[in-house]
């Protein structure tokens, strides 16, 4: 999930979207509504935070040390000008990348996740009978160098597993990340059926279950 932060509502309203268009869940809030946010959240939702995107507003320089204080995702500034001393003030406010406007969903999706690698060791592919490469720029994961096709939500979860291969995740974990937080349409049980598929598909390409599932502990990226 990622998180608007600007005080223009149909600014905010133009990035949910456009993450949702591309198949992201997403969250827009104004500045009040953010910290508010934020400060409530609950260590799952902030868990499910793939990102936050902040608008060009006057305070935005004090977002990173608020931020900070209660999760590690991405943080990108987005710039309606280019001026070389707001970009420098951004970096040194702890920003982790300044993006010009206007900017595809796609990109900033792919440069969130370049901050993450620069943070975080992703687990090397198998090397047994398949090897399974996952991406995190919208395209399908390859097994021996061939696509495997996946829906949209199969492909978001095992991105997700991979991004935090180090832990094992929940149900509600994985839910909050590819629906959404608020969302109160679809129930949570949906994701044992994507996860049934998922696992099933990666079994009969890459050779064995490249996903541990424990009940009630939820699930692990294994390699």
């Amino acid at each position: 999930m990622y998180v608007i932060v600007d005080h223009r509502e149909a600014v905010a309203g133009s990035y949910v979207s456009g993450f949702m268009r591309e198949g992201f869940s997403s969250l827009g809030l104004g500045e009040g509504e953010f910290k508010e946010w934020l400060q409530a959240a609950s260590e799952n939702d902030l868990e499910a935070v793939e990102g936050f995107l902040l608008g060009d507003f006057e305070t935005r320089p004090n977002y990173p040390e608020i931020i900070r204080s209660h999760c590690q995702a991405p943080i990108i500034a987005l710039s309606d000008v280019k001026c070389l001393s707001q970009t420098l003030e951004l970096f040194t406010a702890g920003i982790d990348d300044v993006v010009r406007k206007p900017v595809h969903i796609r990109e900033i999706v792919a440069r969130s996740e370049a901050v993450r690698r620069r943070t975080v060791v992703t687990p090397k592919a198998p090397s047994s009978e398949g090897k399974l490469k996952v991406f995190f720029d919208g395209r399908d994961p390859e097994v021996n160098g061939d696509p495997l096709p996946l829906p949209r939500r199969e492909r978001h979860i095992l991105e997700y597993l991979v991004k935090n291969s180090r832990r094992r995740v929940t149900k509600t974990q994985i839910f909050n990340t590819i629906y959404g937080i608020f969302n109160d349409d679809v129930d949570e049980s949906v994701v044992e059926g994507h996860m049934s598929k998922l696992r099933k598909k990666l079994r009969q390409q890459v050779g064995h279950d490249v996903i541990d599932a424990k009940r009630y502990l939820g699930y692990q990226y294994v390699g």
